[in-house]
């Protein structure tokens, strides 16, 4: 009793909003204002399962539920009475009657409000499954039912929706629409739009069929488009009619069709569940959480999808990237029905192509018949008379009639395809029927009365010979299939209807099957035929083309006879055949026997004006499009204070754990400079009149790629290889002349001059290293031309203006200073960025274990070409003076003559930032005031390779000195020739640091050492040397063999493999110089202190460790107290993936100011922790967001992965979460490549907001 009070008081509030928010048409003017709707919606979200609890409730009990239904329907009647009361008016078609109220939804008042009628029918359903129905009349007397005054309501909600399909209330603005789209949504349909069809069904099975029907056309305001006297030439009002019609028998279709209810149909929950699952999955494959997502779910969050999904799919693993998705398993296939009621039309469209395309793809027609629907419940069993009575024959009769005659217009694809279902359903009901009864039981005779002709007329027409007739319309070519199946069904029902006896039904029913047959072979090789046709069609008009060209060439003969003498094609064809063979010899980069340049013909395309060009020194600047970064990836020293501002900072020398580096990339596409110049003027021009937020810095001369919308801000001009060659013969005569100790004191003697002209007259001392049997006038100022000299390349002005710019945006970007193209600090940077760069790509080449040439990316590929190209030419634009000057500091280094006060100590820089500096500057040697010269291949090859084996031993003491004798290495011979070379070498050593090296290191632990610290230094130095001079690597640099790579690199460096003989070698000439560099007090001083020094190979970075369940990630953060705050008020808790520091997000207490400007603790951190770009993991939202500078920043998809392959982004489902190794390898590479910038770019580029998220807060 005590519930049945709470349950009237439940109908009192349901009765206060049925009808509520009441609407009229709009015709004339749009509506002003758009009227609230949201809250009645939410409202309706709210109460969706207290209503299925109360429904559930009362089925508990078959008294109660009599009880329930009498009040439910007591409630209705109440709210029915204007309805009751209002006039009425009469509608006849096909000899059939019915009175009804004159109401019309496009004029009167209507309203998508009706939890009172949508119980009752919830109730309904439960009575009928607990089979109670019988016993209804005790509580409703049938005269005081109403049936017509239940149906009403609802079906004017589902006419309100057709006429929103059809834009006829297109003025009552975006509020109709919406309430339209969440009145069918998973989320409210189950107690809106799925209740209104079920009543529907409720008065079909109650009410006569033809009055049912008449009521809906009428309602449908339909009777007029199906009466014969309606003719209209008005296109709007045809599209209306034939949209309204559509809609009717969309719904008239759900009516009879869609019995998948409990209580409606003879079935269980769980087969509700999976024919949703199938009939998703028949769109796409979808991934778990879609599925559940489209699902409606219980009062306990639930949708039932686990119990069931296995039955109908098979689950796909997801790859590196995507997630898992379900695939439908091929036996749940038959179950597709076209016309789900739950089916947007966006759903309904695609499904209906997937399944087409499946079938043709197995060679099958492309028929998509309903497929044999459940039984009704007893208490719905009368619903299948709609199929068979006369309105429902009269309207497909009339649809299939208009369709036949070529002068009307009202009828559509879409119709015919409806009504052909409704053919399907009632023959199939039929089908079942007979199958299952004895013939004179069956009463419902749909193939009589659909054969039967439409009036007495001489050119009446019975519905299979219409349908005969729609296989002849060519319009209607795609339903031929169709048609098909429905009259092979005509026949089978005929022949069950025509069973005399069994034996006679199994024949027939052999005969029919092999009947079937025959159709279907005749219409394989009719499609077989018409492929045929279709390839025979396509070759004829190649052939023609074919002749057309040939007699094109023919009448242009001279054109084409001219065009083969051009003078670049017999070039190439030359130099093809006369190419020699790149023989191993000739593998070689450094020294006397270096091979050949190999350069070929560039010609390129502009990505913007799309015209080709060769790539000469002579010609317009051609760009690579390229973005410079500061990059913290390769930092030994993670947190390392970082000034800010570069003004006072010196780059000439790189620390040697790598801190702060400038990256350049490129993404590899290529531009006319003008171009270019041209498109980033429209880029500034257009951002100016745009009012949201840019997406890039202009300011900062940041724009995207024209073709790939990657992030640059600036450009690398493209300059070709200069072919050079070396006479082995002379060279090796000048070996002779020019030792190590010779080079060098003929470079010393050329800066002693130098520095003479510099104080001008004043006599400095000439740095002197042998004094034994070698006075100073030996070596005098121009004995360093003696060597081989050639004239310097002449640049063209418009290549020179891209290398000054583009050096002008390293300087800017790499010290976060104003650009100033004649700060004597931009060719330091230069350098600085080659050398990174190459460090960078070598670092990442290496983690991935691939080989050193044979594995770069075209973009690295031809981004390292242009960058060491552009750096040779960059030393042109600027003074040699400058350059001589720091030529000199970068020599000093591993000469300790030309040392001063500013020379850094050998273990605190990095040496091979040294090597680039040191190559790329030498030949300003060669520049004198009156003659602009510079050394010839010979003397350069010589030069390259003294300064390389020199700082080749510089580093090998670096990495002695520096060695770590804790670590596990695998050991080698003992008494190896290399391990005793290094026993001595390391000995010797010792002496001179007075006994601060470790003592008594195995040689062969020495040995290993030494070779693992030293082939990332000669990898690097492998890159750029090929880069700079094109000479093409050993084979196994272009392969991966790993044990073939320290061979093959030294061999391509004219090394011995074993670098103790180096300095044998030299050791005249190198021993002096060891003593000095030992002897170096600041060098002394860092061994002292030996916890703070690189030790080689530097490690490799890579993302931190993270626990393998993502709830100890949340335990880790719920003991996360705010440093500055001392409230417990629920914080973000960040955790930094670089470093491992954990930070409170968006929270005034964390905030810091950088130059004036507030910025969140997250931008703080990735300001000093990754020089601004960084990659943090909210924990309590289980996300990834990526950031750059400090306005810059976007979401990317978690490492944490479910079950089912899929991120859960704030944790809303609550699955439990597993790191996917792959997905956080994927991350560290994009953080490896410098891909971060162009993510977040290209996430901005397709999210753009008017007000995006204030990341400077972050």
């Amino acid at each position: 009793m005590q519930f049945l009070e709470g349950f009237r008081s439940f109908l009192k509030i349901l009765t206060c909003m049925q009808g509520m928010e009441e609407i009229r048409r709009q015709v004339g003017q749009h509506i002003e204002v758009d009227p609230d709707w949201e809250a009645a919606i939410a409202i309706q979200m709210q109460l969706k399962n207290i209503l299925l609890m109360f429904q559930e409730w009362c089925a508990c009990d078959e008294e109660l539920l009599l009880v329930a239904y009498k009040e439910c329907h007591k409630a209705v009647m109440r709210c029915s009475t204007s309805f009751v009361s209002s006039s009425k008016i009469v509608v006849q078609l096909c000899g059939h009657i019915l009175e009804t109220k004159s109401y019309r939804v496009s004029e009167d008042l209507v309203s998508i409000h009706l939890p009172l009628s949508r119980t009752l029918a919830g109730l309904h359903v439960r009575l009928s499954r607990l089979g109670a129905v019988s016993r209804l009349h005790e509580f409703v007397p049938f005269e005081d039912f109403q049936v017509e005054v239940l149906v009403e309501y609802p079906l004017r909600c589902l006419v309100l929706v057709a006429q929103v399909v059809a834009e006829m209330w297109r003025r009552n603005g975006l509020s109709l629409i919406s309430q339209v789209f969440y009145y069918q949504d998973v989320k409210c349909r189950e107690e809106m739009y799925d209740k209104d069809i079920i009543m529907l069904q409720i008065g079909a099975s109650l009410m006569d069929p033809n009055k049912f029907l008449l009521l809906v056309l009428q309602r449908y305001e339909l009777t007029d488009a199906f009466n014969k006297t309606i003719s209209t030439k008005d296109q709007d009002l045809i599209k209306q009619y034939n949209t309204l019609i559509e809609e009717m028998l969309q719904v008239l279709i759900y009516i009879v069709g869609e019995r998948y209810v409990p209580g409606v149909g003879n079935v269980t929950k769980e087969e509700v569940t999976m024919r949703e699952i199938t009939h998703l999955l028949c769109i796409e494959p979808m991934p778990h959480s879609a599925i559940a997502k489209n699902l409606p779910e219980n009062e306990n969050n639930e949708t039932g999808l686990e119990n069931v999904i296995n039955k109908v799919a098979t689950f796909k693993r997801p790859g590196i990237s995507g997630h898992g998705v379900y695939e439908l398993k091929d036996e749940s296939l038959k179950d597709f029905n076209m016309y789900f009621y739950h089916y947007s039309k966006t759903q309904h469209s695609k499904a209906e192509h997937m399944q087409k395309k499946r079938r043709k793809q197995e060679n099958k027609d492309e028929a998509l018949p309903p497929p044999s629907p459940p039984e009704f419940c007893p208490a719905f069993s009368k619903v299948v008379n709609l199929l068979n009575c006369d309105i429902m024959m009269y309207i497909l009769r009339t649809i299939f009639e208009r369709a036949v005659d070529t002068d009307s217009n009202l009828w559509t694809e879409g119709m015919l395809q409806m009504a052909f279902h409704i053919l399907a359903l009632g023959l199939l009901e039929e089908k079942q029927q007979l199958q299952k009864s004895p013939e004179e039981e069956v009463t419902f005779d749909f193939y009589h009365k659909a054969s039967r002709l439409g009036s007495s007329a001489l050119n009446a027409q019975n519905i299979q010979m219409l349908l005969e007739k729609l296989k002849g319309i060519p319009q209607l070519e795609g339903q031929k299939d169709m048609i098909t199946w429905i009259l092979q069904m005509f026949d089978t029902v005929k022949r069950l209807r025509e069973k005399s006896c069994l034996i006679v039904a199994t024949t027939s029913g052999l005969e029919s099957i092999k009947n079937d047959e025959i159709t279907h072979d005749k219409e394989k090789a009719e499609r077989k035929r018409k492929a045929e046709a279709a390839r025979l069609h396509r070759q004829k008009i190649m052939a023609q083309m074919s002749a057309l060209q040939k007699n094109f060439i023919e009448t242009h003969k001279l054109m084409y006879d001219n065009t083969s003498e051009m003078p670049g094609k017999e070039d190439s064809i030359m130099e093809e055949d006369s190419a020699p063979v790149v023989s191993d010899y000739c593998r070689i980069v450094l020294g006397p026997k270096r091979g050949p340049t190999i350069t070929e013909k560039e010609v390129l395309t502009c990505i913007l004006c799309q015209e080709e060009q060769e790539v000469k020194i002579e010609s317009n600047a051609m760009v690579f499009s390229a973005c410079v970064q500061k990059s913290t990836a390769l930092t030994q020293h993670r947190g390392k204070p970082i000034e800010l501002s570069g003004e006072t900072l010196d780059p000439l020398f790189m620390d040697p754990d790598l801190a702060y580096g400038t990256y350049t990339g490129s993404c590899g596409h290529v531009m006319h400079a003008v171009c270019w110049q041209k498109y980033f003027e429209a880029v500034q021009l257009s951002s100016q009149q745009r009012i949201h937020v840019d997406l890039f810095d202009l300011e900062s001369g940041e724009y995207l790629c024209p073709l790939c919308k990657s992030l640059c801000n600036t450009v690398i001009p493209i300059i070709p290889l200069q072919p050079q060659k070396i006479n082995s013969e002379n060279a090796e005569a000048l070996a002779q002349l020019l030792t190590l100790a010779q080079w060098i004191q003929t470079v010393l003697a050329r800066i002693s001059g130098y520095n003479m002209k510099h104080t001008k007259g004043e006599n400095p001392t000439m740095p002197v290293l042998f004094n034994q049997g070698m006075g100073d006038s030996t070596f005098e100022f121009h004995s360093i031309l003696s060597f081989g000299v050639q004239s310097s390349i002449k640049y063209s002005n418009s290549i020179k203006e891209m290398v000054i710019l583009f050096a002008t945006t390293i300087y800017r970007i790499g010290l976060k200073v104003p650009p100033d193209e004649m700060d004597p600090r931009v060719p330091m940077m230069t350098w600085s960025t080659c050398a990174f760069t190459i460090q960078a790509i070598e670092n990442l080449l290496g983690d991935e274990g691939k080989p050193l040439f044979g594995a770069l990316q075209n973009r690295q590929h031809n981004g390292l070409k242009a960058l060491m190209q552009f750096a040779v030419a960059q030393r042109m634009t600027c003074p040699q003076v400058l350059i001589q000057k720091h030529l000199v500091r970068l020599l000093s280094v591993v000469l300790p003559n030309l040392q001063s006060e500013d020379t850094p100590c050998l273990l605190s820089i990095d040496l091979f930032h040294v090597l680039v500096g040191a190559v790329l500057a030498f030949p300003s040697l060669y520049w004198d005031d009156t003659v602009d010269l510079q050394p010839s291949s010979i003397s350069s090859s010589y030069n390259h390779l003294y300064l390389f084996h020199l700082i080749t031993m510089a580093h090998t003491l670096q990495i002695l000195l520096t060695i770590d004798t804790g670590l596990p290495l695998a050991q080698v011979e003992e008494d190896s020739e290399e391990a005793h070379s290094a026993s001595s070498f390391f000995a010797e050593v010792s002496q001179y640091t007075s006994g601060y090296t470790g003592c008594g290191i195995p040689g062969w632990y020495l040995w290993v050492s030494l070779k693992n610290g030293i082939t990332p230094y000669l990898r690097c130095a492998a890159l750029f040397f090929h880069y700079l001079l094109g000479v093409t690597p050993p084979e196994e640099l272009l392969t991966n063999s790993a044990e073939g790579e320290y061979n093959a690199l030294c061999s391509y460096l004219s090394l011995p493999t074993n670098l103790f003989l180096l300095f044998q070698e030299y050791w005249d000439t190198v021993r002096p110089l060891l003593q000095r560099w030992c002897a170096d007090p600041a060098l002394l001083n860092c061994l002292k202190q030996k916890s703070i020094m690189v030790r080689y190979p530097r490690k490799r970075n890579s993302l931190i460790e993270l626990p393998d369940d993502y709830s100890c990630l949340l335990n880790q953060a719920s003991h996360f107290r705010c440093p500055r705050s001392s409230d417990d008020e629920r914080k973000h808790p960040v955790l930094c993936l670089f470093c491992g520091a954990i930070l409170c997000s968006q929270n005034i207490c964390c905030q810091e100011v950088v130059n004036g400007e507030e910025v969140g603790a997250c931008i703080f951190h990735a300001l000093h922790c990754g020089a601004g770009v960084c990659i943090f993991l909210k924990i309590r939202e289980c996300r990834v967001v990526l950031v750059e500078g400090k306005a810059r920043g976007c979401a990317y998809p978690a490492p944490y992965l479910d079950e089912y392959g899929e991120t859960d982004p704030g944790l809303k489902r609550g699955n439990p979460l597993h790191l996917s190794r792959e997905r956080y390898r994927k991350l560290h590479l994009v953080w490896q490549q410098h891909c971060i910038i162009e993510e977040i770019a290209r996430s901005q580029e397709t999210n753009q907001m008017l007000f995006g998220f204030n990341w400077q807060l972050l």
